[in-house]
């Protein structure tokens, strides 16, 4: 997968339109805006590139993080920057775009304020709970969930984020009922877990792993369709008992509306050709994620696709909108 994921990023930056314009950029310091608290997965992907532009162009590139509202403070802060590209975000779904399922009152629109930048990875999360709480399969778990309805709480980083949306279908999908608890981000909940104030979590693989490795917490399956390269013993949610259950969330870097066509382009450009360099996808796959890349056309389309299918995964599940 590494060396295709390189191959075909290579390409695409040969053809990438517009890369020789905006060579003056940057020129100060570049801004990283995450929505989530600092150690949780979508730091750590912002980070990554924040260390590696860094050295790429010879200035500061800091990573700011605002975390809370399933990254729409973050969101609303980029949409509001000066089109420059000097502030940028690094999102999940929520903040790029699949809010827009949920909340009913934005300050900021996704597909209309932001600048669409490049698809960096695609992420699959583990359901996890304490190594000392009693289930040691996910049929367990889904039995003892029935058997107290309403009674297990799980954790996640806002409402219409990926965590929040993985667990209610798994919720929907199994027929239980579970308490959620909101937090400013995933790895906040991870510690609770940990702490044994919740009882589930649906976590992103590189925020679970040291504790899965270490033996802190059990996992009980994957989100996505296949196991985890990382995971490769645990089974998925549809392996381990509930057939046709997926959900896999992703990462990607977006700026203000109004952003010159050169100078998104050169920024698409230096962010592909970041993710194609072997210390960053060594980086990147370590933490259990799947190399993306991509146009920032690409990027746009992705973003409609999505909230569309989590407008169709709200009404399923039936999750109330939120004023």
């Amino acid at each position: 997968m590494k060396k295709k994921s390189s191959a075909w990023i290579s390409l695409l930056l040969f053809v990438l339109p517009g890369i020789a314009c905006g060579q003056s950029y940057p020129t100060k310091p570049v801004r990283i805006v995450v929505g989530y608290a600092a150690g949780g997965s979508v730091d750590l992907v912002a980070r990554t590139f924040a260390q590696k532009l860094t050295g790429t162009y010879g200035r500061q590139v800091i990573v700011d993080n605002r975390p809370g509202a399933a990254s729409h403070i973050a969101g609303n802060i980029v949409a509001k920057a000066e089109p420059d590209g000097y502030t940028l975000l690094v999102s999940s779904s929520g903040g790029l775009g699949t809010n827009l399922a949920i909340y009913k009152q934005l300050s900021y629109n996704a597909l209309k304020d932001l600048t669409p930048v490049a698809l960096l990875v695609h992420q699959a999360q583990v359901l996890i709970v304490n190594s000392s709480a009693s289930p040691r399969t996910l049929k367990e778990f889904i039995a003892l969930a029935k058997s107290k309805p309403g009674q297990l709480n799980y954790g996640s980083a806002g409402v219409g984020g990926p965590l929040h949306m993985a667990t209610e279908l798994f919720s929907f999908m199994t027929g239980i009922k579970l308490t959620h608890v909101l937090y400013k981000g995933g790895a906040l909940a991870l510690v609770d877990l940990l702490g044994g104030q919740i009882d589930v979590v649906v976590q992103p693989v590189p925020e679970a792993l040291p504790y899965i490795k270490n033996g802190r917490v059990r996992a009980l399956g994957v989100t996505s369709a296949k196991r985890s390269a990382s995971l490769p013993d645990v089974p998925t949610i549809a392996e381990a008992g509930v057939p046709g259950y997926a959900y896999v969330s992703w990462m990607g870097v977006a700026g203000p509306a109004g952003m010159p066509n050169d100078l998104t382009a050169r920024i698409s450009g230096d962010w592909n050709k970041a993710l194609a360099s072997p210390d960053v996808q060594s980086r990147l796959l370590d933490l259990g994620l799947e190399i993306a890349g991509g146009t920032p056309e690409q990027l746009g389309a992705h973003m409609r696709d999505e909230l569309a299918k989590t407008v169709k995964l709200v009404k399923d599940v039936g999750i109330p909108p939120i004023d």
